[in-house]
């Protein structure tokens, strides 16, 4: 099997070399035991030699073992913690913004996955799960994606963007937000905000090239510090992407993101192949060319586009292969995955941690 590797200037055919045995491992994370509380149904009414201990004994004995049970419990959890349990979050601080004015009381969370301190690198990646923008994969394109990040000393924020149901305001701007949100905890979270990008697969390419093609620096008279923030990402993953509206989309993610008959105009806007600039972020892009759910077609499109303009790119175009690379195990899903972390290292997106 081979594939074709498309650079900003080059293109060439090179070996597929099977990566079974080169998958990265997933970090382990530490757990504490589950302590039974007082209150507990039966605590204390277990028969056993202690319970005929007289009480004034009790107190001497047990009030140190509680003691040594409250720090071994605090241990614990401060291990949880440094060993870099997921922390959860929500990214709007009350209502989430509907792009006309409006908001809806809906909490759009994030789920912040950091590597272990001594390997951290620095970046951090928004992932934008795929679904057709009718769901979310939130574990294969998800929680997966970021533990394999960490493995890599990448910092994995999983966004789990609302569904538009018609309005593409909700993802774009959750998106975005995300963006900003990461941004705003750098210093927090040991990150370099030089060095947030987004990764997004199927419908969740679509609204991690949206967010690269549609973006600001930030309103500086905004009364929340997020919101002066850019929220341009600093490069782009796109993973067998949905780019354009037109023509050749997919019909479905169309439908959900903007209703079945959408103007001309805003599917101009949202075919983001037509929306690329010179300040587009540097992309990454992979795709089979026999992807029957969303064609190639797409990838093809945004790298073109990128190119003309003078975007850094390169284009990872698999001979064979089917949407979700065969369940997101095998040769092309290893593939993109090493490949991607050596596109980063290239463009100094690896380095070490601020």
């Amino acid at each position: 099997m081979k594939n074709i590797v498309r650079g900003t200037h080059v293109g060439l055919a090179v070996d597929l070399v099977p990566l079974a045995n080169q998958r990265q491992p997933l970090m382990k994370r530490k757990s504490c035991g589950k302590w039974r509380s007082p209150r507990s149904p039966g605590f204390g009414t277990e028969r056993s030699e202690h319970n005929f201990m007289p009480n004034r004994l009790r107190l001497k004995y047990c009030l140190p073992i509680t003691a040594l049970i409250l720090f071994a419990t605090s241990i614990c959890w401060m291990t949880s913690s440094v060993a870099g349990e997921p922390l959860r979050l929500s990214i709007w601080p009350e209502e989430s913004p509907l792009g006309d004015g409006t908001s809806e009381k809906v909490e759009v969370p994030i789920t912040v996955h950091l590597p272990a301190p001594g390997g951290a690198t620095g970046a951090a990646v928004v992932i934008c799960p795929g679904g057709g923008y009718g769901g979310r994969v939130v574990e294969g394109e998800g929680h997966g994606i970021a533990r394999w990040l960490n493995s890599n000393g990448i910092a994995g924020v999983v966004l789990e963007y609302r569904l538009p149901n018609g309005n593409y305001h909700r993802p774009m701007l959750d998106a975005q937000r995300a963006i900003r949100v990461v941004r705003s905890h750098a210093a927090e979270w040991k990150l370099d905000p030089r060095r947030v990008g987004i990764i997004g697969f199927s419908a969740g390419g679509h609204l991690a090239s949206t967010v690269g093609t549609h973006f600001d620096t930030g309103n500086t008279k905004s009364t929340d510090p997020v919101e002066r923030l850019s929220c341009r990402p600093d490069f782009m993953v796109l993973v067998y992407p949905v780019i354009t509206m037109g023509e050749k989309t997919h019909l479905g993610s169309r439908n959900n993101l903007m209703g079945a008959s959408p103007p001309a105009e805003l599917i101009e806007l949202l075919s983001n192949e037509k929306q690329v600039t010179d300040k587009t972020p540097p992309a990454f892009l992979t795709h089979a060319r026999t992807d029957a759910a969303v064609p190639v077609a797409h990838s093809q499109m945004f790298y073109e586009a990128l190119k003309a303009h003078g975007v850094p790119v390169e284009f990872q175009e698999f001979l064979k292969g089917n949407h979700g690379y065969n369940g997101y195990q095998g040769e092309e899903w290893d593939a993109w995955q090493k490949r991607t972390l050596e596109w980063m290292g290239e463009r100094g997106l690896l380095k070490s941690s601020p």
